[in-house]
């Protein structure tokens, strides 16, 4: 195979905060393979929160350009390369260019049924609680809302949302910013404002108190789970995994993290950083047996892809070949 690799940015329609800060762009590096006569995509997102960055992620790409050209497959970079948003973006590329080639969709070479469209989770980005009421109101018409939180003040923040979004389900992402101190205060917060699941409270490895406090709400780890190595330190804390390709290191290592989660008895959360349709793509097989499905990136840029993912509102269509798989 032969690479290209490139980062690309992404306007935002406005600013996204959640409780680790502030962007107004999507950086993505887009890596593709080429048999010489087909070609296929694959799109990561460095995630900040674990040292990656544009750079370094093409960096880890670029190092394998010798090994693919002697005909590493995709199935050895599953040993060749670790978990991260590098390898997602040369397995996701290796899928698209051997669907290609095999003139058959990703979702029969993976041995699943055909994606139907899926009900998608619509992003309130952190802020003070009128603001985030007054973004609630704009999007109650969308039957699920996720709502970001951790920082001072959550409860008056879910409680404004509640009120301007009557009848949406609610899900909260916390991005590690609760404490053990007010974790009772705010899973109180979300019990009366109807919540149903609630993203990552607490910081990575600093999560022991989710063991031993009641929670009528499911509580979903994010990132506390990567891969399938994550979760045996899940038990008796976490009730749900959010999937995401960038965590994981692919399609590859979801699709095979998704069906061990559901045998363990976890509810199936599939996620999405802020991202074009590209990353979607993919990740819309996962979605297939997923509970919860929050792939809503495109839905926050100014402008997404040519041939992205189709949204009839909060409705996501699965991809067309023209963009990937």
């Amino acid at each position: 195979m032969e690479l290209s690799v490139r980062i690309e940015r992404w306007p935002l329609a406005g600013a996204f905060t959640i409780s680790r800060g502030t962007k107004t762009e999507a950086v993505v590096v887009v890596a593709e393979l080429s048999d010489g006569t087909r070609r296929g995509r694959g799109e990561s997102v460095p995630y900040a929160r674990y040292g990656e960055t544009p750079d370094g992620i093409v960096a880890e790409i670029e190092a394998m350009r010798p090994a693919l050209r002697r005909g590493l497959g995709c199935a050895d970079l599953q040993s060749a390369m670790p978990a991260g948003a590098a390898r997602n973006a040369l397995d996701c590329a290796y899928w698209d260019v051997n669907a290609k080639a095999a003139a058959r969709p990703v979702h029969e070479l993976a041995g699943l049924v055909a994606p139907v469209p899926r009900i998608t989770a619509y992003t309130i980005s952190l802020a003070a609680p009128a603001a985030m009421a007054e973004a609630a109101e704009r999007a109650a018409g969308r039957p699920l809302l996720k709502v970001k939180l951790g920082s001072g003040d959550d409860g008056r923040r879910i409680a404004a949302v509640r009120r301007a979004a009557p009848r949406a389900e609610l899900i909260v992402d916390a991005n590690e910013g609760w404490t053990g101190d007010n974790l009772a205060q705010n899973l109180a917060a979300c019990a009366d404002a109807g919540v149903t699941l609630i993203e990552q409270p607490l910081p990575e490895g600093k999560d022991a108190a989710l063991a031993g406090i009641k929670h009528a709400i499911p509580v979903c780890a994010d990132e506390s789970v990567h891969d399938r190595a994550s979760l045996d330190a899940l038990a008796g804390k976490y009730d749900a995994v959010n999937i995401k390709l960038d965590k994981a290191g692919g399609l590859t290592e979801a699709l095979a993290l998704a069906a061990e989660a559901e045998q363990r008895g976890f509810i199936i959360m599939v996620g999405c950083m802020v991202a074009t349709s590209l990353s979607m793509a993919p990740a819309m097989l996962v979605a297939q047996r997923a509970r919860v499905v929050d792939l809503d990136g495109p839905l926050l840029l100014a402008k997404d892809r040519a041939d992205g993912l189709r949204y009839d509102g909060s409705l996501a269509y699965p991809a067309g070949a023209a963009l990937w798989g």
